[in-house]
């Protein structure tokens, strides 16, 4: 995976050393139910790069945080003409008020510690599978996502009825991204869009696409907090401007976050049946297929697979179950009679001997959340350990 999307890779990793405290239903509006059009990570952006560095990171990772928090009115947008101009055309492009648009980005404050989280690794660490698969597949959050899973039963079984997602795939997302809940990010959103949106680091080698793809974001925040009435200053988050349990950058709350309690509002802060609905709601618009398996074991044969072919097109699928076989990648099982597009998914383990698995249209789906095929097995196999926690304390 190249380094574009290590934010988007990153982000689980880092919200939850970059919180300085869980944030409290206090600290996080309650956005009114509007379907027009407020969502996830997916699109923010995220690479291995810094999946095998040590949690020692933490303890600095929270100063840090902590000291961008304190930034001092000399950061306000306010002083930045080219970014008060911007807000004079947003607000006509979005039919908002231009004088509280002005007031909004004025209030907004530059993060430098944002803009060096967005930038590749200098030296890029290998990608391990198993270092990365080690933080989230561990005792603490298996048992919270049971924990969850009981507390929610109904509303997950709602949601698999509605949706057609399974359960156990919602839990493994919301465990990946926030630890169901307990580290959403205590940036102020603003701050961070604004930052990402104005200063996005011209160092990184995507950054006019990436700094237009945040300009969108702040759009799509703006018309949020305008219509929802709420401060824009209050909505807190990750680095990256991502909201609430399932992460949900401004525009996907915008596409697909649903009011799947009936309160008459969306609130993915505080409502954890919002949140669930959101999540399959997402996955069913990225054609999620009910009862297709993500995946199937694969056994591959040096010198006899084609690997150059199979891993040509990454993790699109693309190869049909014959076609997989006659290219040296051996299927067995169930997986002989899938029907549909197969891709080879290469996990690597560092300097060790990769991972491999042949990955359904419903693994692809996992990666419209998340582009990355190692978040994507992460939440697969959070998923399965909270299911067998689950079936063992019934």
């Amino acid at each position: 995976m190249s380094a574009v999307f290590r934010l988007a890779f990153l982000t689980p990793l880092l919200t939850g050393l970059l919180c300085t405290l869980p944030v409290t239903a206090a600290q996080n509006p309650k956005p009114t139910a509007q379907h027009a059009k407020v969502g996830p990570q997916a699109a923010a952006t995220k690479g291995a790069a810094k999946a095998a560095k040590g949690s020692a990171k933490g303890h600095k990772g929270r100063r840090a945080a902590a000291s961008a928090a304190r930034a001092t009115p000399a950061d306000s947008y306010a002083q930045r003409p080219e970014a008060l101009q911007w807000a004079e055309e947003a607000a006509s492009r979005l039919d908002l008020p231009a004088d509280w648009v002005r007031q909004q980005v004025g209030q907004a404050r530059r993060i430098p510690l944002i803009e060096q989280l967005v930038l590749p690794a200098p030296t890029p660490a290998a990608k391990n599978w198993a270092a990365y698969r080690s933080r989230f597949i561990e005792p603490r959050r298996i048992e919270a996502g049971a924990t969850f899973w009981q507390r929610h039963q109904g509303t997950l079984a709602r949601a698999e009825q509605t949706y057609g997602v399974p359960a156990n795939i919602i839990v493994g997302i919301l465990g990946v991204e926030t630890l169901y809940g307990q580290h959403m990010g205590n940036f102020r959103i603003l701050d961070a869009l604004a930052t990402l949106a104005f200063d996005f680091p011209q160092a990184h080698p995507r950054a006019r696409e990436r700094q237009t793809f945040f300009r969108g974001e702040l759009d799509h925040f703006l018309r949020m907090a305008q219509r929802s009435g709420i401060d824009a200053q209050s909505w807190r988050g990750s680095y990256a401007g991502a909201m609430g349990l399932p992460q949900f950058m401004p525009s996907s709350w915008s596409h697909y976050a649903v009011d799947f309690d009936g309160d008459g509002r969306i609130d993915l802060f505080n409502s954890p049946a919002d949140a669930i609905g959101s999540v399959a709601n997402y996955f069913k618009a990225f054609q999620w297929k009910p009862g297709m398996p993500t995946h199937y074991p694969v056994t591959l044969t040096p010198g006899q697979t084609d690997m150059d072919t199979l891993l040509a097109p990454d993790i699109l699928p693309t190869f049909s179950a014959d076609s997989f076989i006659a290219k040296g990648a051996q299927l067995s099982g169930p997986a002989l009679q899938h029907v549909g597009p197969l891709a080879l998914i290469e996990l690597r383990n560092g300097d060790g001997t990769p991972s491999y698995v042949a990955g359904t249209e419903n693994f692809y789906a996992i990666t419209r959340y998340n582009w990355s095929s190692y978040y994507a097995m992460a939440v697969i196999e959070l998923a399965e350990a909270v299911a067998r926690e689950v079936g063992n304390t019934r």
